[in-house]
């Protein structure tokens, strides 16, 4: 190959990795040189040639853009680029946290514990699933990552104990999980017609990989008070526990709670969701009565019965 050179635009994220048609082009002996951005280990392992004023072959740069590529590229050089696959942006996530968390990166970042980041991972939890409630796709993005970041945290300090492991253990062990738990798709060995059938046998499952000796085993119990009682409730009844011996409203305050987040559960529902919806509704009718009632040169802080009821536009 003579003239000009083709310039392979490397990833960042991948180093080393070639596309096909260059490594290709190597088989069949074309001279390699590397452009001034690429670290000298990388060139060396490489067996690159330095770039020069008179470049033929493969020219290897990270960014074809700049540096001395650009003249290759201005000259109509072919750009081969090395194509990332989904999700090699979490790397660059993985590296920034690496280097907040690392000697000369951010104080507070590297003071952190797993006991320390328990409540942002609970509100960033509820920020998300607030995203969700409102369908609001821009901030559902915000918050996806802001979860992400708890669980990069999380493993990043993890890889720092006596027992330690890292985001790639993490990343394993789910993939381990979710192949094995759906054996219909990745062994063909069993048939799952429908969405209720896999609920069951991901359960099943679960019990036996986890070797569980009560079929309310891993339920969490510090998730809100309706959702538990909803969630134990459906694996009683899983479990062939009678109905009748669910608490219920014999019980208190607590037992009326549990038989009503237990009924709309069974029924297909979400009682969590519903209670929170009727919340949230009653939370914007106060605000829109005080809003009423702040227009008519009231103080809303100081509201009679009679006149909540006048600004109620609930």
């Amino acid at each position: 190959m003579t003239g000009t050179p083709v310039v392979v635009a490397l990833s960042p994220r991948l180093g080393a990795v070639l596309p096909a048609a260059a490594v290709r082009l190597l088989r069949d002996g074309v001279p390699l040189h590397a452009d001034t951005d690429v670290p000298a280990e990388l060139v060396h392992a490489c067996g690159a040639q330095p770039v020069g004023d008179r470049v033929q072959g493969l020219l290897l740069t990270f960014d074809a853009s700049t540096g001395a590529a650009t003249r290759w590229v201005a000259a109509g050089a072919a750009v081969l680029v090395t194509v990332e696959p989904r999700g090699s942006a979490v790397l660059d996530a993985v590296a920034v946290l690496d280097r907040l968390r690392s000697p000369g990166g951010c104080p507070w970042d590297a003071e952190q514990t797993h006991g320390s980041l328990m409540p942002y991972l609970i509100e960033e939890t509820y920020e998300l699933y607030q995203a969700l409630e409102d369908g609001d796709f821009d901030a559902l993005r915000e918050e996806l990552g802001d979860v992400l970041l708890q669980v990069l945290f999380h493993a990043r300090v993890a890889q720092e104990t006596p027992e330690g492991f890292d985001i790639d253990a993490v990343a394993t062990e789910l993939v381990t999980k979710l192949v094995g738990r759906h054996p219909h798709v990745f062994a063909g060995s069993e048939e799952v017609r429908t969405a209720a059938d896999q609920e069951i046998r991901w359960e099943q499952l679960k019990r036996i990989e986890k070797r569980r000796e009560s079929s309310v085993d891993g339920v969490a119990l510090a998730q809100p008070a309706v959702a538990l009682a909803a969630k134990l409730a459906v694996r009683a009844v899983r479990a062939a526990v009678p109905v009748d011996l669910l608490p219920g409203n014999g019980s208190g305050t607590g037992g009326s709670l549990f038989a009503l987040s237990a009924a709309a559960k069974l029924a297909g529902e979400d009682p969590e969701a519903a209670l929170r919806h009727v919340a949230r509704r009653f939370a914007d009718d106060v605000r829109a009565a005080e809003r009423s009632a702040r227009a008519a040169g009231l103080d809303p802080g100081a509201l009679s019965p009679q006149q909540w009821r006048e600004h109620w536009l609930g």
